[in-house]
């Protein structure tokens, strides 16, 4: 399998659907200089925070119904989960189990289910989705820094549920490159969601999520139309100028339609006043979010008279990745607003420590290991 030339394919793919469809905003649909005029221009057309409200109403019914999600939604409000899990494996203070929820017409939403060792009724759960990584046995809800994230939280005390991106790991029933893949994996993050909150000891009043890359886009997406989420962590992708390198971010009308035009930063301040953090580098995209990104969220946690409530960590000598540095400001900011220990993941000297976490290899991640010829990115 070509992974390169799988990925240059969906991105042709998204430029021949733009061609077809102006109100796509794609890639780097601003210049940096064009990103900022964008958000003078946004700013313009509210003051207070009634005005702001009105807008990121006509903000989230246009991801909505860009996304073609409304009825999909409504479809599968009282559908059964039927949710295989399997493989338990007990790890040091944590477990791992492996599992699958039907999603869009029976398909399976595959991951694994990471648990703090004792369950008690009012846990915080946290979702936790994947980006753009495909390497060869180095890629999706695989890879040792995913790994490390969902088992350090379910260490604190949180349930996390890692799970695959259409196209990948196990969820190969789609193609990542479907035209509306957009809104199969907003709708498979919001599937997550109803199961999380179904549970019986989840406390749904503390639901998180956070991710990277193209995890971030899922990350402030499912925020923005779901007011379950509670606390929010988008990592290396809140961008003024740049809507997203694949069609899984920018392949479906939700960034411009009618009545409304917006960008990345606007979605992602949609989760005002709830707590959300946003961590940046130095060599990406979000490499302006201290100047340009940042203050624009901020000014809307100021209407609501919340503005502890968002903070940015920069970067900015590091690069595009869910590295430690991040990983540990996510882990601080999840604590705190989700009400986690994180001590526990802290060694003698008070120093964060995941030495403790056994990294597992695919074939112990797997809900169907019989199906592992399947098993590349589609």
């Amino acid at each position: 399998m070509q992974y390169t030339s799988m990925f240059l394919f969906a991105w042709l793919t998204l430029f021949q659907s733009k061609a077809q469809n102006d109100n796509l905003c794609v890639r780097n649909y601003y210049t940096e200089v064009e990103g900022v005029e964008a958000l003078a221009k946004f700013k313009t057309s509210y003051s207070n925070k009634k005005e702001w409200e009105a807008r990121k109403k006509r903000i989230v019914d246009g991801i909505l119904r860009g996304a073609e999600l409304p009825a999909l939604l409504d479809g599968y409000k009282n559908k059964p989960f039927n949710a295989i899990i399997k493989h338990l494996k007990q790890m040091d203070g944590y477990t791992v189990e492996n599992i699958a929820i039907e999603g869009i017409d029976g398909k399976y939403i595959t991951g694994n289910l990471y648990k703090p060792d004792t369950i008690r009724v009012g846990v915080p759960a946290v979702l936790s989705p994947h980006g753009h990584w495909y390497e060869p046995e180095d890629y999706g809800r695989f890879r040792p820094d995913f790994q490390k994230r969902c088992a350090a939280l379910a260490k604190m005390g949180a349930v996390v549920f890692g799970y695959d991106m259409i196209g990948y790991g196990e969820n190969y029933q789609f193609n990542h490159n479907d035209k509306k893949a957009l809104q199969i994996q907003l709708f498979n993050s919001s599937r997550i969601l109803d199961y999380l909150v179904s549970l019986d000891y989840i406390d749904s009043t503390r639901i998180g999520i956070t991710g990277a890359s193209g995890g971030g886009t899922q990350t402030f997406l499912l925020t923005a139309i779901d007011q379950r989420i509670a606390v929010s962590v988008p990592v290396v992708q809140v961008s003024a100028h740049f809507f997203g390198g694949c069609v899984c971010e920018s392949g479906m009308p939700i960034h411009k339609g009618s009545n409304h035009q917006t960008s990345n930063v606007e979605i992602a301040a949609a989760a005002a006043p709830r707590p959300m953090l946003l961590v940046s580098d130095g060599s990406d995209w979000t490499s302006n979010t201290p100047e340009v990104e940042f203050p624009y969220i901020k000014n809307m946690y100021k209407l609501y008279k919340k503005e502890g409530m968002a903070e940015n960590v920069h970067l900015p000598n590091e690069g595009h990745d869910y590295g430690l540095s991040k990983r540990k400001a996510a882990y601080k900011f999840l604590a705190t607003h989700l009400g986690l220990d994180y001590i526990k993941i802290l060694n003698n000297e008070g120093a964060l420590d995941e030495n403790f976490i056994e990294i597992l290899p695919i074939n112990k991640l797997l809900v169907f290991p019989e199906r592992l010829s399947n098993l590349y990115l589609h």
